[in-house]
């Protein structure tokens, strides 16, 4: 191989050495995915939609 490919070769290495350790650095002090539980004040309702599909309502 020529010197200019595997330069590109060790920096695209290097790149993807410093992106997966700061996708893990992210991933650790994010708290691992854990999701903290927020009270609910209201129950949850459909708002305002239809009780019935558009496509079945039948316009008079």
């Amino acid at each position: 191989m020529s010197g200019s490919i595997v330069v590109v070769l060790v920096l695209l290495a290097a790149i993807a050495v410093v992106a997966v350790a700061a996708t893990v650095l992210a991933v650790l002090r994010d708290g691992r995915g854990e999701l903290r539980s927020e009270p609910s004040e209201e129950p949850w309702t459909a708002g305002n939609l239809p009780s019935e599909p558009y496509a079945q309502i039948r316009f008079k």
